[in-house]
């Protein structure tokens, strides 16, 4: 994940999911503008109509969560109300692909590897 689009979604969270002493009395809607801005970092090209049903969706979202998480404070991350056990199948050796099989379809090869474009070091 991009530095830029992780620090804008931790904004994000903290300003939907405030500590208890900072909480106001009602979830603010996520603006259209914020979901723009979301879809830019994310490089999405969205239409305006899209722009509108995912603000709607995520401010469904965030007010869901939020309810969750006040509701279930006490409760472990890793609790179920479901006893589960861990249900796995022998294991099997069957053959592989082989680096040829493995990249045959591939658009570009290098080094018997998947040659894609370089996308680190590109401005925001």
């Amino acid at each position: 994940m991009r530095p830029g689009l992780f620090a804008h979604l931790v904004r994000l969270y903290r300003k939907f999911f405030p500590p208890e002493a900072e909480r106001g009395p009602a979830v603010p809607a996520i603006s259209r503008d914020e979901v723009a801005h979301l879809a830019r970092l994310s490089r999405l090209a969205l239409t305006d109509a899209e722009l509108d049903q995912f603000a709607g969706q995520l401010d469904s979202i965030l007010s869901h969560v939020r309810t969750i998480s006040e509701v279930a404070a006490d409760v472990p991350a890793t609790a179920s109300p479901n006893p589960t056990t861990n249900v796995t199948r022998p294991d099997v050796v069957v053959p592989g692909l082989t680096p040829e099989q493995a990249l045959d379809q591939a658009p570009a090869v290098e080094e018997q590897r998947f040659l894609v474009p370089q996308i680190l070091g590109e401005g925001e």
